[in-house]
């Protein structure tokens, strides 16, 4: 199983930095790569239980993702699983995301581990869209 982790550090404080990886409305700022837009979801990331989401490329194509959010401590982490639909709602193999934060210097740091990732490839692809999706998490915190 191949894994994926990325860190990037913001100017803000741990505890805004939280805000912005757990509370559905700043989520849906910055969710999906950049040129998507997210027209369905449940994203809420502060509380234990069943989260989804449905992103619309500028063509109109769905990717859906949904998962089990398992575990919150604000303002350290939130893990959630995170499993993709195909064209029929069926939903395929599951990982494990953890978002984790911590104090940088004078600001913070996230900490993203994507496991159980199954080969290269589909590790390399969410490398993509989640680089894609932290540059827009950049930008509203930059």
């Amino acid at each position: 199983m191949a894994d994926l982790k990325l860190e990037r550090e913001f100017p803000t404080s741990p505890e805004i930095l939280f805000a912005w990886i757990s509370d559905g409305a700043k989520l849906l700022q910055w969710w999906g790569p950049e040129g998507m837009h997210v027209p369905e979801h449940d994203l809420d990331f502060s509380r234990l239980g069943p989260w989804y989401s449905v992103m619309v490329n500028a063509d109109g194509q769905r990717y859906k993702v949904s998962g089990q959010v398992t575990h919150t401590n604000p303002p350290k982490s939130v893990g959630f699983t995170w499993g993709w639909h195909d064209d029929q709602d069926q939903r395929g193999a599951e990982s494990h995301v953890t978002l984790r934060v911590e104090a940088a210097g004078d600001g913070a740091r996230l900490v993203l581990d994507h496991r159980d990732l199954g080969d290269d490839e589909i590790a390399a692809n969410h490398n993509t869209g989640w680089t894609s999706s932290l540059r827009k998490l950049e930008a509203q915190l930059g």
